[in-house]
């Protein structure tokens, strides 16, 4: 069938747009909210269906793993079915996968609820993108870009808060119904307004090696990932074997990929400098990002003696200043050269992070929510402008590709981080608490004082030494914490340079999102 390349839609005006933003944003919002609303469930999900926590994390696992697969396939789903009816099926079908969730009676059938709701979530955010970006004139897609990335920035945050609180009061299955009425008027809204705005749709072969090649390297690397620290690394023969499967097929699929007419995943977008390097610098920085969001409320729980809700308190902040200043932000990007506000960006999380590697034991809450205020307004200038660099000058079919793959490669940068900055965290830990109780025993006078000081008020010696053994777990955690946060701010301003490496076509350029003219 011979088609024009690409259809051009005007942009939407007044109601319809306003209905348009609002629709694509909570489809982001549902979906984003879901990859974290879990993750304090787990206890009470593993105790409903009588399994062990470790076994309840599959149920944040499975997701994840589906979603990284389905992500990249974004471009060349577009092409088969158009992406107005591939995100209202993405939509639907991710409505139908919640209410599976929630009537699951056992972890299995959970486990495979949540891998189909993976699956189909993957194409929602990066068509969003797209769909937004084609609504607006050329001139307002920095605020597009603003408005959508609000709900990514906001609901990472809200997830652990809502998970927890509707875990407390109700009963877990609520945290995957309550997509139901929010997908539906998200599946509502979005056909009546863009049903006539469909894009181009070309018959293309499936690539089924490059997709079955994507499968396996992606689903072992975050199955080793995953099971890294509780199977002590690559001291298992499984987690080897699993590093081996991904090494090896990543390899061949790059490889085979490169070679195809039509391929599953379009590497050839990483030649261009402004994707490559603002691929590399928005995905390791929301590998830092992200990482540091599952060790702050760790740290807080495990050693500082705060509540899930206490910690989930302490880290809330962050969504102030960043929905404040997205708007604010979008309408300044098209007067100046994105890369400066990026870089901006990346010197506020050094500044975060460098506040956060001078905690102690006895920090303050206010001490704890200055940087994690800082760090909303550096978020508010982190996607925006980074997103907007990676799109410049893409063509408009290229869109959704290209958001797809860069989605997918942060995606899996931020569960890279998460799974690294757990695993050095204890070993740093381990590291300083051994070196803490080299000083420690009847040689230290310090140690026999705090003795005595224990034993003289009432406390057995047992006791008293496993009092001492858990005040320098605290403080070699703590050590360890910090550790961490000041790798993060010197990798945070390494990360200045690959800001510099794109060149932008103009001066604030606005996205070609196809549509937009």
């Amino acid at each position: 069938m011979s088609q024009q390349a690409h259809i051009h839609h005007p942009p939407l005006k007044g109601g319809e747009l306003a209905m348009g933003t609002l629709a694509l944003s909570l489809a982001v919002f549902m979906n984003v909210l879901d990859s974290s609303i879990a993750n304090v469930s787990i206890p009470a999900i593993s105790g409903n269906l009588g399994v062990s926590p470790q076994q309840g994390t599959w149920v944040i696992t499975s997701f994840a793993v589906a979603n990284a697969i389905s992500v990249p396939l974004t471009g060349w789903l577009t092409m088969q079915f158009g992406q107005v009816r591939l995100f209202m099926t993405s939509v639907l079908l991710f409505v139908l996968s919640s209410w599976l969730c929630g009537m699951a009676p056992n972890i299995e059938t959970l486990i495979v609820a949540r891998i189909i709701q993976g699956a189909v979530a993957g194409p929602m955010i990066p068509l969003s993108q797209s769909l937004l970006l084609s609504s607006y004139p050329p001139a307002k897609s920095s605020m597009a870009l603003a408005l959508w990335g609000m709900t990514t920035l906001v609901a990472p945050i809200v997830g652990p808060l809502l998970g927890g609180w509707i875990s407390d009061n109700y009963s877990w299955p609520w945290i995957f119904y309550i997509n139901i009425p929010v997908g539906l008027f998200t599946a509502w809204a979005t056909w009546s307004i863009y049903h006539k705005r469909e894009s181009v749709v070309r018959k293309i072969p499936v690539d089924k090696i490059g997709l079955a090649l994507l499968v396996i390297w992606v689903g072992a690397l975050q199955l080793m990932l995953d099971k890294g620290k509780e199977l002590d690394w690559f001291n298992s023969g499984e987690i080897v074997l699993l590093t081996v499967i991904a090494v090896v097929g990543l390899v061949y699929f790059i490889i085979w990929e490169n070679g195809q007419d039509h391929p599953v995943v379009d590497l050839s977008l990483f030649k261009g400098r402004n994707f490559a390097s603002g691929v590399l610098a928005i995905s390791v920085a929301y590998g830092l990002f992200f990482g540091s969001l599952v060790i702050m409320p760790l740290w807080l729980q495990t050693q500082l003696g705060y509540t899930a809700t206490e910690a989930g308190k302490v880290m809330a902040p962050v969504g102030i200043f960043a929905i404040l200043l997205s708007p604010v932000i979008g309408k300044l990007l098209p007067k100046v050269d994105a890369r400066w506000v990026a870089t901006t960006a990346f010197l506020g999380f050094a500044l975060v992070f460098f506040l956060r590697a001078r905690f102690n034991t006895e920090v303050d809450t206010y001490n704890l929510m200055v940087p994690t205020l800082i760090q909303g307004a550096a978020m508010s200038m982190f996607f925006i402008p980074l997103t907007s660099i990676i799109l410049s000058g893409q063509r408009p079919e290229k869109i959704p590709a290209a958001s797809g793959l860069s989605n997918f490669v942060r995606i899996m940068c931020g569960g890279m981080g998460a799974s690294i900055m757990t695993t050095l965290w204890d070993n740093r830990s381990t590291l300083h608490h051994s070196r803490l109780t080299e000083s420690t025993g009847y040689a230290s006078s310090q140690f026999v004082l705090q003795a005595d000081n224990l034993h003289r008020a009432g406390i057995g010696e047992q006791a008293a030494y496993g009092m001492m053994d858990r005040t320098i777990s605290v403080q070699a955690s703590t050590m360890a914490a910090t550790d961490i946060f000041w790798m993060a701010a010197w990798m945070f301003l390494g990360l200045i340079f690959f800001v510099w490496m794109t060149k932008p076509k103009r001066s604030g350029a606005p996205v070609d999102a196809g549509g937009a003219h």
